[in-house]
């Protein structure tokens, strides 16, 4: 089997700084694709990971939200051929089990069994974390992985579709299901949080409340689509939401990885309303809320994973919708990095100023 070397960000400790390495990637195997990325979006998901937040082995390579160019495919592949643009995601989905077959492929439940792609030069396997490993040069990936995009699409713009984007935009209309005159609170007006708001009015909310802790969140916030903004440092947020909305909201959209928030978020509900989690604290974490209260009056609380896309239908509809100016993607881009700098952007991701910092491959 042909293996290359390429560079990567590797991280040998949980909780340290990642460094700069080669690292060899074989071929791609029956089904997969390998593409060059030029690139890759910093989720926090991928600071939770190697900060040890939801486990798995080490060394390990993070990164999900990614685009580029397929340099090679292996056999079995079909609609896909080097030279074509690719959104590269971490929705792995085998077609075949009960939840791809009923739509529902980012619940795929078929586990991955191979060891991944990546290994030391002394032939250690590196663990290819989310299914893709994108803080790197090269990725190899499946072919359910990826999605073609306009040539001529800028790839920075194009790697926030592979996650953050398809997170909060399809959390508001597949997992909400949010409909023309419902009344929406979103939670959290970060990278995630601005995409569902977006989502909230593509869907045709009629109120969308954002919550977060700084004005300056909130004004971003009501850029994205927010109707209101209620700063949730003050006391008993959810009485100013009300006040807002005349009633509490159909849907509430928590994307912030905080246990707090999710603690709050049964009380800006109306009756017949549900929280979406979207956001993940570490795994350690738990949250509370009255099961009683919540069935007296019928409310719900789901999870979404990826906002319940099929990457294929959901990614070619929103850039339609950017390409329509009817998205926002250029405004989401905080800052762009070279890959030498991703502990730099990391760092500049966690103090809560950036919406998206972007690694851009070659630069």
């Amino acid at each position: 089997m042909t293996s290359q070397t390429i560079r990567a960000a590797i991280c040998h400790e949980f909780g340290a700084p990642l460094s700069i390495g080669e690292l060899r990637l074989r071929a791609p195997e029956m089904g997969e694709v390998e593409v060059t990325l030029e690139a890759v979006a910093i989720c926090h998901s991928d600071i939770t990971y190697a900060d040890g937040g939801f486990g798995g082995a080490l060394p390990a390579v993070y990164g999900h939200e990614a685009a580029g160019r397929i340099s090679a495919v292996g056999a079995g592949v079909r609609d896909l051929a080097p030279g074509d643009t690719v959104a590269v995601t971490l929705i792995r989905a085998c077609g075949q089990c009960r939840s791809c077959g009923s739509g529902h492929p980012t619940i795929c439940e078929t586990p991955r069994r191979d060891a991944g792609p990546l290994s030391t030069p002394e032939g250690e396997t590196v663990f290819q974390a989310l299914n893709c490993g994108a803080f790197a040069e090269k990725v190899v990936v499946d072919q359910s992985q990826v999605v073609a995009i306009p040539a001529d699409m800028p790839m920075d713009l194009a790697s926030l579709l592979s996650c953050g984007v398809i997170t909060g935009v399809g959390a508001a209309v597949n997992a909400a299901g949010i409909r023309p005159g419902h009344d929406v609170v979103v939670v959290g007006a970060g990278g995630v949080g601005l995409n569902a708001i977006q989502g909230a009015r593509i869907a045709g909310a009629r109120r969308i409340v954002a919550i977060d802790m700084t004005e300056e969140k909130l004004a971003a916030a009501r850029e994205f689509g927010a109707t209101d903004g209620v700063l949730g440092s003050t006391e008993k947020p959810w009485r100013a939401v009300k006040e807002i909305l005349g009633r509490g909201a159909d849907a509430v959209l928590v994307t912030v990885g905080a246990t707090a928030a999710y603690d709050a978020a049964p009380r800006y509900l109306a009756n017949g309303g549900k929280v979406v989690m979207v956001g993940m604290p570490h795994g350690t974490e738990t949250s509370r809320y009255s099961p009683l209260m919540m069935a007296d009056v019928g409310q719900g609380i789901i999870g979404t994973k990826m906002g319940d896309v099929v990457i294929r239908r959901d990614i070619p509809w929103m850039i339609d919708l950017w390409q329509q100016g009817r998205l926002k993607l250029e405004e989401l881009v905080s800052g762009r990095w070279g890959l030498e700098e991703i502990n730099e952007a990391i760092a500049d991701t966690r103090s809560g100023a950036a919406r998206r910092n972007v690694i851009v491959l070659g630069r």
